[in-house]
């Protein structure tokens, strides 16, 4: 109690053992002073501040240490649903001596963000990762896929390490023309920034074509860069290549600064996510659109040709949706499509599941299948299926590819992975124009 104005502990009386009597059973039980110190303030002694101190000396890395334990944040990280992971989790190895900077925990965060969304001490993942991946850099634990992706990005200028010069071949196959700005320089109300996938993955080359044919059929004045365009890297970014990245920076504005365009609009919504937060901080800004935002307001002007009758569900990517807020464009595409019905997921919108591609999981499915049970892609699919839809949509150039491979993996060969973009020129189409 307070003496003098200040409180006072409270003096523990211990003795070698006692005796007590259950007030509900009536037996007596004996405790030894072992028991009693039960009670004792009880410190970590043997670990010091000298972990979160490094990672708080990287300039990105200081919320580590704010995180006190309420373990929000872990029955929402996508990572720990197939493994034991969590910025918590990572918290409480650091303050019991784990090095992070040569941990594979480092490489396991996707950097969907949904921790972020839920920690009360606003713990930032997002920016903590990338930070010690940077440091990490040097070592000799950085995995190999992930060199190897920065070796062809940084030679070639995408991370399949494609030649530029193939950049644009998909269009030779659209259907309609498709105009390239170095060949036609003319001002232009929208430059389709392709980025990597759309670009060079058959399947997302099948999605680049789809909308070749709908942004034309719908008078879009549009066009593309071809060779001259470089990825905007921001996944590179967020696996730790903050030097690529900044050097990818320069490139593009360089690039974009040659052409008179109104709007920039691109497939991907890591790309969308690098011109509308990480360009613009660097001195660098657009008007820039996901490919659905530049869509949606225009389904009343499509024209359609025929009805699916497809029941469909949607997996909300992370760097759209959780990151910058959109979630209505995609589902109003969605919901146009005639005869397209349109079922959640339990795990949507906000609290949308991650396919795993984030942060540099797209090119570490072999590192991080060592480290959990299944594949972040595996899990979506079977959530997916558990709707008993047909098809599941997605709208980001990583996923068709991955969910492709998972439907496969997990025995779902008969739900169908396709781009919003390709069931929209889908119903613009008779079928009898062979394309």
């Amino acid at each position: 109690m307070p003496v003098g104005g200040r409180k006072v502990a409270p003096v523990a009386v211990e003795k070698e053992t006692a005796t007590v009597t259950s007030t509900i059973s009536g037996r007596e039980v004996e405790l030894t002073a072992r028991w009693n110190r039960m009670f004792e303030p009880r410190v970590l002694t043997n670990y010091g501040p000298e972990g979160f101190a490094a990672i708080a000396a990287l300039p990105g890395g200081e919320s580590l240490e704010w995180c006190y334990g309420c373990g929000k944040c872990v029955p929402v990280c996508p990572v720990d649903m197939v493994g034991d992971y969590g910025p918590r989790k990572l918290h409480r190895k650091v303050q019991t001596g784990t090095e992070l900077l040569t941990d594979a925990d480092l490489w396991l965060c996707t950097a969907c963000g949904n921790c972020l969304r839920v920690c009360p001490k606003q713990v930032d993942m997002l920016a903590i990762m990338p930070a010690v991946r940077e440091a990490a850099l040097s070592g000799s634990t950085v995995p190999a896929e992930l060199q190897d992706v920065f070796e062809k990005t940084f030679r070639q200028g995408n991370a399949l390490g494609q030649s530029q010069r193939r950049r644009a071949q998909w269009a030779d196959s659209a259907g309609v023309p498709v105009r390239i700005l170095a060949k036609n320089p003319a001002p232009v109300d929208v430059l389709l920034y392709v980025e990597d996938y759309w670009s060079f993955h058959p399947r997302g080359q099948d999605a680049a074509r789809a909308f070749a044919r709908v942004a034309t059929a719908l008078g879009i004045d549009w066009a593309i860069l071809g060779a001259e365009e470089k990825t905007l890297g921001d996944s590179q970014r967020l696996a730790g290549e903050k030097g690529l990245f900044e050097a990818l920076v320069e490139d593009a504005a360089t690039t974009l600064a040659k052409y008179d365009f109104q709007r920039i609009v691109t497939p991907d919504p890591h790309a969308f996510n690098a011109l509308v937060k990480e360009y613009p901080a660097r001195g660098h800004s657009y008007d820039a659109l996901h490919y659905t935002q530049l869509l949606a307001p225009l389904v009343g002007q499509i024209r359609w040709t025929r009805e699916l009758d497809l029941k469909v569900t949607f997996h909300d990517p992370c760097y759209l949706g959780r990151q910058n807020g959109e979630y209505e464009a995609p589902r109003t595409l969605i919901e146009a499509i005639p005869g397209v019905q349109l079922v959640e997921m339990d795990r949507c919108r906000q609290n949308g599941y991650c396919c795993g591609g984030g942060g540099g999981g797209m090119w570490l499915d072999s590192f991080t299948g060592d480290h959990t049970t299944e594949r972040l892609s595996e899990r979506r699919v079977r959530e997916a299926a558990q709707t008993g839809a047909d098809v599941l949509v997605v709208c980001c150039p990583y996923e068709v590819s991955r969910f492709t491979d998972a439907a496969k993996a997990t025995g779902h060969e008969d739900l169908r992975v396709c781009d919003i973009i390709e069931l929209i020129d889908e119903a613009m189409r008779d079928g009898t124009d062979g394309v």
